[in-house]
């Protein structure tokens, strides 16, 4: 699925139970019945669904699951295999999915497995690590971009996902749905956030192109096919695809796209490789995508603005997990400092009535 440099022993408390796994694959053809025993290693990438890498002898398989202590909603196993079975005919970036089990008996929670993706994933680390120059980072997100359009471009009903979701009412649902949630793992007072909360109620477009959307979609989700940046081997992590508004998508793309401007502590918390010199500025990302697609972009800070809320939230969710001791994974101790900077860039943006130079 990706480099051996994302990849490391499982952390403590989110063990699988081998044996009973071992046993699911063997009676669904999946492994020989004499085959060795199986190696697991975990994904390090990746802050929501668990992601392992299942060896055994000569065969890799990915396997996803929920986290622990998770709720079932935007964790759902079946609908993520939905997606994943599917859309590979039409979007071959997608990984296909093999199987998918409810049977809690086996992992104690609905799982499924897909078959493994090679490639290079650029995250701030790996980006840093390789040294990219200005001229790579240019074609990177070109490439990148393409990508992005590719799938807003996909025929949701040719490929069997016309039911994945309910386009018409999205960006209201939406709207309405990231602040019940926010309200729901709210640890402490964020003033900003109730600002933002209602200034997307007030602010929010009613017409709307419909697209399959990812949801999720950014650098550290794709996986390059080498160091030539000319082609995209896989894209990953599809809990969040749905159908609705294609520029809903582009909005939370563009709350994961830092900018040198943004200052240290926006760098810092939120660490991606886009605020590398070669890298579009936010206004320029969106000038692209609008010329790729052919579609016209108005109400531009209400989608950014989304886009940062969105992922406050998220943050926020899973440092309601680590708050109240449902996980140990120490990389959430500080995520309600994340959700309250998520939360002071879009009452900025919001303020300034602009996405680019907020600081």
């Amino acid at each position: 699925m990706a480099e051996e440099t994302h990849i490391r022993d499982i952390r403590e408390g989110e063990e699988l139970q081998l044996k009973n796994l071992r046993a699911f694959l063997i009676k669904n053809e999946m492994l020989d019945s004499d085959a060795p025993e199986i190696v697991p290693k975990q994904f390090s990438n990746g802050f929501s669904n668990l992601t392992y890498l299942i060896k055994c002898g000569d065969k890799e398989m990915v396997l996803r699951r929920p986290p622990f202590g998770a709720v079932k909603r935007g964790h759902d196993m079946g609908r993520e295999h939905k997606v994943l079975s599917k859309l590979y005919k039409a979007f071959p970036k997608a990984p296909k999915s093999l199987i998918y089990s409810e049977d809690k008996d086996i992992l104690g929670c609905p799982f499924y497995i897909m078959e493994k993706k090679e490639g290079i994933i650029l995250n701030l680390k790996e980006a840093k690590k390789r040294n990219i120059s200005k001229e790579d980072f240019g074609k990177i997100s070109n490439i990148w971009l393409d990508t992005f359009t590719e799938l807003h471009n996909v025929d949701f009903k040719a490929v069997g996902l016309e039911d994945l979701g309910r386009p018409n009412g999205y960006v209201e649902r939406q709207v309405k749905n990231w602040g019940k949630q926010y309200l729901k793992a709210a640890t402490e007072e964020v003033p900003d956030a109730h600002k933002v909360m209602a200034w997307m109620e007030e602010n929010q477009p009613k017409e709307y192109a419909h697209s399959l959307i990812h949801n999720d979609f950014k650098y550290d989700n794709i996986a390059f096919e080498n160091d030539s940046w000319e082609k995209v081997a896989a894209v990953f992590d599809w809990e969040m695809c749905t159908l609705g508004d294609p520029l809903m998508d582009l909005g939370t793309s563009l709350g994961y796209w830092t900018m040198k401007e943004d200052g240290p502590l926006i760098l810092n918390g939120i660490p991606s490789p886009t605020h590398l010199e070669g890298n579009p500025s936010r206004t320029e990302l969106v000038e692209l995508y609008a010329q790729k697609s052919g579609r016209p972009i108005n109400n531009l800070v209400f989608y950014y603005v989304y886009g940062l809320f969105k992922i406050a939230v998220i943050v926020q969710q899973i440092y309601y997990r680590y708050h109240h001791g449902m996980t140990k994974d120490e990389r959430f101790a500080q995520f309600n400092q994340a959700t309250k900077l998520f939360c002071f860039m879009a009452a900025t943006a919001i303020d300034k009535k602009r996405i680019d130079h907020l600081f």
